[in-house]
């Protein structure tokens, strides 16, 4: 499959998983917004088809356009350009019921067909598995690296490791590490609890030699934000840490392998 050309975005980063119902979305957003804070122009191509989250977290809806020189990304609040299925379908409950290579067609219109315009980033929220879209993306969208999202348990740590392993046998550069709802903070007494078990990020980190990016806890704001299509607006030291490990893991790529960045 050929590879595509990434014209004028600078960095695009895919954010991964290979499990559901870990955050990735979340995650997703969150280093969107914390980037696009430091004054960087970034996009998100919401490439879960059949569960598209990053509307809802980020408050937008209804279509998009195209006149006639490709689609035009829709626009958050803070300046996010996002396109996503999301915007194709009548409303949130309306489901997408494709077969894989009418999706993999999407992800790839999404890519080369969008104005995206100068981007210093674009981050591609990849669905679970290790199937047709993330293979899709993997061989045909000139990545410049990947970053892998999971919570504490046991399964979702074995899950990541395959889409590391995935991503590592396709020659993706592997950026780092997000164990996301790592703990929380009673409210109460202060104790650090983990409710999900021990952590198993360094575990991970160690054995694939990536940096943790970052250990994020459980917060209600988080939820109560994303449900409320404000997640842009949500700020903590976990998130600016991301964001600053974030971008010195791109650098330490570049330096790695100055051709691919």
């Amino acid at each position: 499959m050929q590879r595509m050309g990434k014209g004028a975005l600078q960095h695009v980063i895919a954010v991964g998983s290979g499990k559901g119902g870990v955050g990735k979305s979340s995650v997703t957003a969150l280093l969107a917004s914390e980037l696009r804070r430091r004054g960087l122009r970034v996009g998100i191509l919401d490439a879960d088809v059949t569960g598209p989250s990053i509307p809802k977290l980020v408050g937008l809806s209804g279509g998009l356009v195209d006149r006639g020189e490709g689609i035009e990304p829709a626009e958050t609040t803070g300046g996010l350009s996002v396109v996503s299925s999301q915007f194709m379908v009548e409303d949130e409950k309306t489901p997408v019921i494709w077969r894989g290579p009418l999706v993999t067609r999407l992800i790839l219109q999404f890519f080369g067909g969008v104005n995206w315009g100068a981007l210093d980033y674009l981050l591609i929220d990849m669905p679970p598995g290790t199937s047709d879209v993330p293979l899709t993306v993997f061989q045909a969208i000139p990545l410049d690296g990947m970053v892998f999202v999971f919570t504490p348990q046991e399964l979702a740590a074995l899950i990541v490791r395959k889409a590391m392993n995935m991503a590592r046998e396709l020659h993706v550069p592997l950026l780092g590490v997000v164990e996301n709802l790592a703990y929380l903070n009673c409210p109460h007494c202060h104790e650090r609890i983990e409710p999900f078990g021990p952590s198993a990020v360094a575990a991970v980190a160690t054995e694939y030699g990536v940096p943790i990016l970052a250990r994020l806890p459980i917060d209600p704001q988080v939820s109560t934000q994303g449900d409320a299509g404000t997640i842009e607006a949500y700020r903590s030291p976990d998130v600016e840490a991301l964001g600053t490990a974030f971008l010195a893991s791109v650098e330490a790529a570049k330096k790695e392998s100055p051709t691919v960045l």
